[in-house]
């Protein structure tokens, strides 16, 4: 039983992005919730001031405070504040999820946010693909175009995998799900080639690593692998239960 709770655990949607208890997920399917792009307006944050401000919430302000900033347009990111440290800080927003299973029920969630702050390695060869999801969805691009983009873009234009790639997810206002906890965890995230998560020791029994279903190689290849901060970006604890 403590396996599969942590399990349940691993496969909700933290990056970008698009968390939710797994009934969610299946109930908003079930009934055709998010099952197609809402209006723009829906997604973009009307104060362009308070999206760099929960942009900056994804990590300690000693990273994002000379962190770029990046806000969402109608035509994609773009640099709201310059950075002096390589880190790059967004608001990411459903569409960053997986596009199939269980945790794609809030691909298309106008009111997921997902504060995400990369660091320099993580910023030249993961933001790539933020922009490149984004740039499609924007075209009105459905899923099965988008996928076919992505796998496009793999093989002419993503740039390699930097060891060391890694991004801060620890803002404390993080809309992750429609369910009574928006936020999940405050954690952080390890970006990898592909690979089994035994490696890590994910998922395991106690451990606090777990998989990511993100990427994991539908279509990008790419692993994402979590583990808790135990602390939001404020200073706040922000407790792990060990399943």
């Amino acid at each position: 039983m403590k396996r599969k709770l942590r399990t349940f655990a691993a496969r909700s949607f933290a990056w970008l992005v698009v968390l939710g208890a797994l009934c969610q997920a299946n109930a908003q399917e079930d009934h055709g919730l998010y099952a197609s792009m809402a209006p723009l307006d829906q997604y973009l944050m009307a104060d362009r001031n308070a999206e760099i401000a929960l942009a900056r919430s994804a990590a300690p302000e000693a990273i994002s405070g000379d962190a770029e900033v990046l806000v969402l347009s109608r035509h994609g990111y773009e640099t709201a504040v310059k950075g002096k440290n390589g880190f790059v800080c967004a608001v990411e927003r459903g569409w960053m999820g997986p596009f199939n299973g269980d945790s794609a029920a809030n691909f298309w969630n106008p009111k997921i946010r997902g504060p995400v702050c990369f660091n320099p390695p993580a910023a030249r060869s993961i933001l790539p693909m933020t922009y490149k999801r984004t740039e499609m969805v924007l075209a009105g691009q459905s899923k099965a175009q988008i996928i076919e983009g992505i796998k496009a873009f793999i093989k002419q234009e993503l740039p390699t995998l930097e060891p060391g790639a890694m991004a801060y997810m620890m803002s404390k206002d993080q809309y992750l799900s429609d369910s009574d906890h928006h936020n999940w965890m405050a954690h952080l995230m390890f970006y990898t080639p592909l690979m089994d998560g035994a490696i890590w020791g994910a998922d395991l029994p106690k451990s606090p690593v777990m998989l990511n279903p993100q990427f994991n190689g539908a279509p990008e290849p790419i692993n994402v692998f979590m583990v808790p901060a135990g602390w939001w970006s404020d200073g706040t604890a922000d407790p792990v239960k060990i399943r």
